[in-house]
């Protein structure tokens, strides 16, 4: 069985960890198959944005401490590429489709995607310091950058679960929904996401993330410079 799940609809890419039976958790077949499916995602012109979301209950458990000693889950392809990586090279905005558990290493899956939108039955939790493991997703960086450093501070000292609607309360998630309906309120969102302009799409994704490494005052002023470029370049002035 195939670890990661690439299917396509009009313009949306949906990539689906597969492990079920471990509740998705990550071994290193599982990070080959995801790393190769977001660059894919990425490469494709017909493809406009993508979903990662989980099959099973779990979206994903985290690393699959069977294997941690026994498989290379820090460089999986032998190109010093791991997931904030191939993410960062991904201009399309890419939702997260949260059907269940995610934990730890999957708990900075999810919080790798643009947004995220979550079934009822997710659930959230930083396990790094109850199983002793360094975070090296961006935990540290992306869950206080989304909720709060004094949430984040909880949420990763005391290593507990907080459900779907706390997150969407938190500003975790977007929103969350049924869990029959997470794929087609995805889907949707995704459309309409397929439909604005695709040649500004990742200009403004660019500008947004842009603050994530540079202050407030900085990132205005690249904004402005970059809308004077495109004006000069596209209207008479």
């Amino acid at each position: 069985m195939t670890p990661v799940t690439f299917t396509t609809k009009d313009h949306v890419a949906m990539i689906t960890l597969n492990r079920p039976e471990r509740r998705n958790a990550i071994n290193q077949e599982l990070l080959i198959h995801l790393y190769n499916a977001v660059e894919r995602l990425a490469s494709d012109d017909q493809l406009y944005v993508g979903i990662i979301t989980g099959n099973g209950p779990s979206f994903c458990s985290g690393l699959d401490l069977k294997v941690l000693q026994t498989e290379n889950l820090f460089n999986p392809r032998g190109d010093n590429k791991d997931f904030p990586d191939i993410i960062r090279d991904c201009s399309k905005p890419i939702i997260g489709a949260i059907n269940g558990h995610a934990i730890t290493g999957g708990f900075e899956i999810a919080l790798n995607c643009d947004f995220l939108i979550a079934s009822e039955k997710a659930s959230f939790a930083d396990t790094h310091l109850k199983v002793g493991i360094h975070p090296g997703w961006g935990m540290t960086q992306h869950l206080q950058a989304a909720i709060g450093i004094r949430r984040a501070r909880q949420m990763s000292f005391t290593a507990q679960f907080i459900s779907a609607q706390q997150a969407c309360e938190w500003g975790l998630v977007n929103e969350v929904v049924p869990h029959e309906s997470l794929m087609d309120r995805a889907l949707e969102i995704a459309e309409q996401i397929a439909a604005v302009n695709q040649t500004m799409l990742p200009v403004v994704k660019s500008l947004i993330n842009y603050q994530k490494s540079h202050v407030f005052d900085d990132a205005f002023t690249h904004e402005r410079s970059e809308f004077k470029k495109f004006v000069q370049s596209h209207f008479v002035v």
